[in-house]
């Protein structure tokens, strides 16, 4: 009798199990040793994030812990901290601390029941995308392309840049100051913030560019239609007052919603939307129904890669951009071998060339960098950059592992610089490095924040300046200083220079650890999502069919693909429900070699 185990790892990961629902997962990796290690594929449990939850790996270096991530995403925490004005933290009340400010994280509840995957943080704003493709927002979108009209129209920005009550959210000053919900078409796979815009991409593979909460458009070009490879968008990214998009081919199209071509056509629909009454308004149930509308415009296509040196010997496929990240008017390009690139986009008429970066991308080169040649810090044995993130003036490139490597550049980085290296962050397994204007922050993958630089009226989120001992991270230097500022409401604290560990459990008495799985930051302020790693009674069920102790708990039954009534109870039946069981020959046995799992895709 042929039982599921006979079963090619391949048929059983890619056509059965998808079909279970989490409960019976649980249970099939109690079975044996094989389905427990079958059950436990991190690869397997990553795209069922995506599929489940909505949730991407493109803002992570992770390679391992996804089961983990599934599990937590039942119940997950957003917390945000830093400065408080335009109502960009979202918070209904700012909690007492001896600045203005928010200086530790503080929970913000979202929404009823959302659970947020993603989190993205603008100059004055947040966005937040949940696990069924819907987007949150809070702070004030006031954007770049709104202050140049206000400049024409008056000559100099005074304090007309703002909105009344009545006005909409087809307004940009119009401040969300609590989170809100936009009604979009289609439901959204990823946001990428500017400094006061956003671009989105839903699952249709349509780029949206948001100028305003309540007004976002689609850039209607055959460069972007998603009816070839070369056409179909893999990542989007935001600058400074730019939006940009990596195709799969890895050509990279941009364009400038505050500049002509584009603000004239922006204009004239505004103003025709403004004549029909189109304001957007929230409803009672805090939803924004989005006017949406088309553009059409061709973006501007950037110049090829300059001729690369070999970093991949073994690669026989041709080198190709497959990751963007964006400064003020810069873009940091990273290819599938390793090469970091840097190029200007100040302007349609001012466009730069790929340049290359090999103090960025060469290991030996980086094995020669000063901070490994003079000092007991290890240099990496091997190396390949796999990640870039960028803002403002401020980029980073990054492996990860055991053995993570941390470069840091600038906007004024070229082809000679070296980059900037802190011994803190090499070799602690850093998954995802952002940036804010002055003050920055490192996710480990035993999700630990660290955070360093400008205290940025509390962006650092390393506590209560007047209740930190002086001399610690986030404090003052001197107990006096510490004393004359609570007395005057300042000045900040000094600096910190190197990276410290952000608390998520202040003011309150958890009983266990918070694991911090994603973060954001621009601006002056900072936000992250996190598990309970020992969650109350009131935020899971007892349950004790829901596997081993993990954060949080398993979606429920009719939150997976169906009742796990509806399938076999037996592993040794593999039939579908509606489907009639099925054999597989001689050929298809043999998923265990000598004890171990037999892959044939490469798991």
């Amino acid at each position: 009798m042929i039982v599921l185990s006979d079963l090619p790892v391949e048929v059983i990961l890619d056509n059965l199990l998808p079909w279970l629902a989490t409960p019976d997962l649980i249970h099939l990796g109690k079975t044996n040793r094989f389905f427990a290690r079958l059950c436990n594929d991190d690869t397997f449990w990553k795209r069922k994030l995506q599929e489940d939850f909505n949730f991407t790996d493109e803002k992570t270096a992770r390679i391992t812990g996804w089961k983990q991530i599934y599990r937590g995403l039942s119940n997950p925490k957003t917390f945000v901290w830093g400065e408080a004005s335009k109502g960009r933290l979202g918070l209904k009340s700012i909690p007492n601390s001896s600045i203005r400010d928010v200086p530790y994280p503080v929970e913000l509840k979202i929404g009823s029941g959302a659970r947020i995957v993603n989190l993205t943080a603008a100059g004055t704003a947040f966005f937040a995308l949940d696990s069924a493709g819907s987007v949150y927002v809070w702070g004030e979108s006031s954007n770049i392309y709104k202050v140049q009209r206000l400049i024409s129209h008056s000559g100099t920005l005074g304090s007309n840049s703002y909105a009344l009550d009545r006005d909409g959210y087809s307004e940009p000053e119009k401040p969300a100051k609590t989170p809100l919900k936009l009604d979009m078409p289609s439901p959204t796979r990823s946001i990428s913030c500017g400094r006061y815009h956003a671009t989105t991409l839903d699952d249709q593979h349509r780029v949206w560019t948001f100028l305003s909460w309540g007004r976002p458009f689609r850039l209607d070009s055959p460069a972007l239609d998603a009816t070839s490879f070369d056409s179909t968008p893999a990542q989007i990214q935001s600058g400074w007052d730019f939006s940009s998009v990596l195709t799969k081919s890895g050509d990279v199209y941009i364009w400038w919603p505050s500049t002509a071509p584009l603000k004239d056509a922006i204009d004239a629909r505004n103003a025709a939307m403004d004549a029909a009454g189109l304001k957007a308004y929230a409803t009672e149930e805090g939803v924004i129904p989005c006017s949406t509308w088309e553009l059409q415009q061709d973006p501007t296509r950037l110049p090829p890669l300059p001729q690369l040196p070999e970093l991949l010997s073994w690669s026989a496929e041709p080198a190709k951009l497959v990751k963007i990240a964006a400064l003020a008017s810069q873009l940091i390009g990273l290819t599938n071998h390793g090469h970091v690139l840097k190029v200007s986009v100040e302007s349609v008429h001012q466009l730069g060339r790929w340049e290359y970066l090999p103090n960025f991308s060469e290991a030996e080169k980086i094995q020669q960098h000063p901070a490994y040649v003079s000092s007991q810090l290890k240099p990496p044995q091997s190396l390949r950059i796999t990640h870039i993130s960028a803002q403002f003036q401020t980029f980073v490139a990054y492996s990860p592992g055991i053995g993570s490597v941390v470069l840091l550049g600038s906007h004024e980085t070229n082809a000679e610089s070296q980059p900037l290296i802190l011994p803190a962050l090499q070799n602690n397994d850093i998954i995802s490095v952002v940036l804010g204007d002055y003050h920055y922050g490192a996710l480990t993958s035993t999700g630990k924040l660290l955070t360093w630089g400008g205290y940025s009226r509390g962006a650092l989120g390393l506590g209560d300046p007047g209740s930190i001992l002086p001399g610690r991270p986030g404090g003052y230097a001197t107990e006096e200083r510490r004393r004359a500022a609570v007395a005057n409401g300042g000045p900040f604290p000094p600096s910190v220079s190197e990276p410290a560990e952000v608390s998520f459990d202040h003011g309150e008495a958890r009983r266990g650890k918070m694991f911090c799985f994603a973060v954001t930051a621009a601006g002056w302020h900072m936000g992250a999502l996190v598990i309970d790693l020992e969650p109350d009674a009131n935020d899971q069920d007892n349950n004790e069919d829901e596997g081993p102790s993990m954060p949080g708990r398993f979606p429920r039954h009719h939150e997976s693909h169906g009742s796990s009534h509806d399938y076999p109870r037996d592993p040794s039946q593999w039939g579908l429900p509606g489907m009639p069981a099925f054999r597989i020959g001689f050929a298809g046995r043999g998923a265990v070699r000598g004890g171990h799992l037999s892959r044939g895709r490469g798991f």
